[in-house]
């Protein structure tokens, strides 16, 4: 990364102070999904009942659950699963959607049309609905829930970048791009999306954001990921059980792990607009 580019993404982080909170946010969870089995306090599958359901102490700060394990090692441990669904997922639909939705808007015609058809019949569908069926066929794997994440996100990218494309197809530099011999594919791929990337990076942060809350609610409801593996979901919905007994620790340091996370990627999209905006540098 060059120094002007370190300059102009300080420059942006100055000048909205929630947009540099949330990309510190963004930060210290990826710092803790790489260093969390170096920095986790306990191990955070070994179970111990004699400490079971004990509250927050200088020895387990976010208190034991039922097994007597150690909360705060368990949601250290979550980080890394949750944030590699949401980073995998949404890199998935991106690239596919965005490739499909350029070509499409760069083409038109009757291919144009029946995409266009498909992705409203996915819309059609409620989403959290369409991801519990296919986790429910395929099995609750990791990988299958990374593929029904990206499925559910995939008609978002197609109709942006398709919407986005098609009003730049026929502007003076794209014709400029044809005319100096390039294909109609490195047309897209070289000239249209990286143009289309600024204004579609609010949607990669609010999709992380809505990906980690996919992947949670499927682990909350059984079709997830299953114990005794870490995750914020099923923390939740473990400590949900407990939660008219007082116990408010099982729920309450999980759910805002998982808060805090969406919240970050969702303020982080008009930070991340202004860093890759070309016209913001001058």
């Amino acid at each position: 990364m060059t120094t002007s580019t370190l300059n102009h993404v300080a420059y942006v982080l100055r000048g909205n102070l929630v947009t540099a909170a949330a990309a510190a946010g963004t930060a210290l969870l990826i710092a803790v999904a790489i260093l969390g089995p170096w920095i986790t306090p306990y191990d955070p599958i070994a179970s111990n009942v004699s400490i079971a359901l004990q509250p927050p102490s200088f020895a387990h700060w976010a208190g034991t659950d039922q097994l007597g394990r150690d909360i705060a090692s368990r949601i250290i441990a979550a980080t890394r699963l949750d944030l590699l669904i949401a980073a995998s997922a949404v890199s998935l639909s991106f690239v596919v959607g965005a490739l499909i939705g350029s070509l499409c808007g760069y083409h038109g015609g009757r291919v144009d049309r029946w995409i266009g058809r498909v992705v409203d019949i996915l819309m059609a569908f409620p989403l959290f609905v369409l991801a519990m069926a296919m986790v429910a066929a395929l099995g609750n794997r990791v990988e299958n829930i990374i593929y029904a994440t990206a499925l559910i996100n995939l008609p978002f990218y197609i109709r942006f970048a398709r919407a986005e494309v098609n009003v730049r197809r026929n502007l003076g530099w794209v014709e400029a791009a044809r005319a100096s011999g390039n294909s109609h594919f490195q047309v897209v791929t070289h000239f249209l999306l990286p143009n289309i990337l600024p204004a579609m990076a609010v949607q990669i942060s609010l999709n992380l954001g809505w990906a980690i809350l996919n992947a949670a609610g499927l682990s909350f409801i059984g079709l997830g990921v299953q114990p005794p593996t870490p995750e914020w979901g099923i923390m939740v919905a473990e400590g949900a059980r407990h939660i008219t007994t007082g116990k408010w620790w099982l729920v309450a340091f999980p759910g805002l792990a998982l808060m805090l996370a969406v919240l970050c990627f969702n303020l982080l999209g008009d930070g991340l607009r202004d860093i890759l905006d070309p016209r913001m540098r001058t």
